[in-house]
C-alpha cells in the first residue's frame, strides 16, 4: 500500500476467483478417488488383467493434475485501491508474481464490454498509453456489480 496522507482510500476491493473446493475438500476428493480406484485395480489384478491397473493409475494422475492446477489458479487475485490522486491495481498471479500498476484517476477510463443481452463480459482500465483487463476471472454478475461500485467511486474521485 502506498504511503498516503489520507488514512483511508476512497475505494478498496480485492477481486478473487470463485473456488468451490477447499484444500481440505481437495484432499478428501483425491483420497476418495484413490480408494475407489484401488477396489477395481485389485479385482483386475487378481484376474490377471494387470495393464488395466496402469490405466487406472493414469486416470488418478489426470484427476490429481486437473484438481491441482485448478487449486493453483484459485490463488490469483487483484487488489484495486483508489486514492484521491492515484489508482493502484495490484495483480498477483497463480505463481505468486505480483505487478503493481498506478494510474491517475483523472486520466483513466473504466471501459465496460457488454454482449448482445447487455451483460457485462469484460472490464478494462484504459488510458491513452495502456489498456489493463480487470477481473477476467469474475462471473458476469460479479463484473457488473464491481463495475457499478467502482465506476461510482471513480466519478467521486474526479470530484
Amino acid at each position: 500500500m502506498s504511503t498516503k496522507t489520507q488514512a483511508r482510500p476512497l475505494f478498496a476491493a480485492r477481486l478473487t476467483p470463485h473456488q468451490s473446493l477447499t484444500t481440505r475438500g481437495y484432499r478428501w476428493v483425491i483420497a476418495l478417488f484413490c480408494i475407489m480406484a484401488t477396489i477395481p485395480a485389485l479385482v483386475f489384478l487378481s484376474m490377471g488383467a494387470w495393464p488395466i491397473v496402469g490405466f487406472l493409475g493414469i486416470d488418478l494422475l489426470a484427476i490429481w493434475w486437473a484438481l491441482s492446477s485448478s487449486m493453483r489458479a484459485g490463488k490469483e487475485f487483484e487488489e484495486v485501491t483508489l486514492w484521491p490522486d492515484e489508482l493502484e491495481v495490484k495483480q498477483v498471479g497463480a505463481n505468486g508474481k505480483s505487478q503493481l500498476t498506478r494510474f491517475n484517476p483523472f486520466s483513466v477510463k473504466l471501459v465496460i464490454d457488454r454482449d448482445f443481452n447487455e451483460r457485462v463480459t469484460g472490464l478494462h482500465l484504459r488510458t491513452k498509453d495502456a489498456d489493463m483487463v480487470l477481473g477476467a476471472f469474475l462471473s458476469t454478475d460479479e463484473k457488473s456489480s464491481f463495475a457499478k461500485v467502482f465506476g461510482t467511486a471513480l466519478k467521486k474521485a474526479r470530484g
